[in-house]
């Protein structure tokens, strides 16, 4: 069980919380906020290791007994014990994966529909209701932050945030194009239809990281929220939007019912734009604060979610495939997830 220094983990974890115990620390909140979130992080891979470690040595006591007493119900208790032991190994060992820059942060999302129409806006919502039982399901909180409705079906646009550790480290390989082919709700010719949607993620800024913005250059207009109706309009003309002028970026929020709290949330929003363009300018040519940017359509997806005329989601950058396609919908992400961060640390 080597997978990280468990003794330098500790030694570092020492070394920060000696450096809360004097007084001047205080001062600086931008880098008191900064190490205690490193503290918490510490803290989180020691406890997990040591869990691991308690768990391993039960298995051994456990496997000591099974070969004295030879008990049919001992030795079906040890595989169960086994397997779960392997999977929290997995899930360290993939943890030990997430040291990017802002692997640790929360995430925000925005799906928008592509090519397809109503089949794209009703796609766009499915893919939401996937990344939202996703998250739930791995203890992530969801904050819708903007949402427009589809004319006849689904959604036009939505933005969210998964809060939690390490959000932005397990949802990062998830941006880009999403195809899916089935025969459609909507056609009443019972056609098998391809529709496209598109992922944005982005880490959460968190206050320890500094964008500086010069107010001049924003745009910043309020307005009534939008839709069809029900949970997702604000009644009143709290809705926020921010344009960015020199880069065109633009960022509405709508979730909370003060103006004040909505304008907050979407400079979050913008910063966090704004810091990923900063990180691509080391490219030849800046395209698009979304990556790569491609069309929402043929050629450019990275997955595909096959309902018809076989069951079938596969990664195409991983080749990591399933048939049980029900299953991913409703959230069954993370072996997805860990093919991607395996496949990127060899590339």
């Amino acid at each position: 069980m080597n997978l990280f220094d468990i003794a330098n983990l500790r030694k570092k974890l020492k070394e920060l919380e000696e450096q809360t115990n004097n007084a001047a620390f205080w001062l600086d909140s931008t880098n008191s906020s900064k190490v205690l979130k490193e503290i918490n992080q510490l803290k989180s891979k020691i406890e997990e290791y040591q869990k691991i470690e308690n768990n391993l040595n039960s298995v051994v006591e456990m496997n000591l007994l099974v070969e004295e007493e030879k008990e049919e119900s001992l030795e079906e208790e040890l595989i169960n014990s086994i397997k779960e032991l392997q999977k929290e190994i997995e899930k360290l060992e993939i943890n030990t994966l997430l040291s990017g820059k802002y692997d640790s942060n929360s995430a925000i999302l925005t799906i928008h529909p592509g090519a397809g129409g109503t089949e794209s806006c009703d796609w766009a919502q499915m893919l939401y209701r996937m990344y939202t039982r996703w998250a739930l399901d791995n203890g992530y909180n969801v904050k819708e932050l903007d949402y427009l409705d589809g004319e006849e079906a689904g959604l036009k646009s939505v933005t969210f945030l998964v809060e939690g550790q390490y959000a932005y480290g397990y949802l990062q390989g998830e941006m880009g194009v999403h195809r899916l082919v089935r025969i459609s709700p909507f056609d009443s010719g019972g056609r098998r239809h391809t529709s496209f949607a598109s992922l944005e993620v982005l880490p959460e800024i968190t206050e320890d990281i500094e964008i500086d913005i010069n107010p001049d250059d924003l745009r910043v207009d309020t307005y009534r929220a939008s839709g069809a109706g029900g949970q997702h309009v604000n009644k009143t003309s709290s809705a926020v939007r921010i344009t960015h002028i020199p880069t065109n970026i633009v960022v509405s929020c709508q979730s909370e019912r003060s103006q004040i709290q909505n304008r907050e949330t979407a400079m979050k929003m913008l910063k966090s734009k704004l810091l990923d363009l900063k990180e691509k300018e080391h490219k030849d040519k800046i395209e698009d604060l979304k990556g790569n940017q491609m069309d929402i359509a043929w050629g450019s997806q990275i997955r595909s979610y096959v309902f018809c005329p076989y069951t079938m989601v596969k990664d195409h950058r991983t080749n990591y495939e399933v048939g049980n396609i029900t299953s991913v919908m409703d959230g069954d992400l993370n072996d997805f997830m860990n093919a991607y961060l395996k496949w990127k640390q060899k590339q």
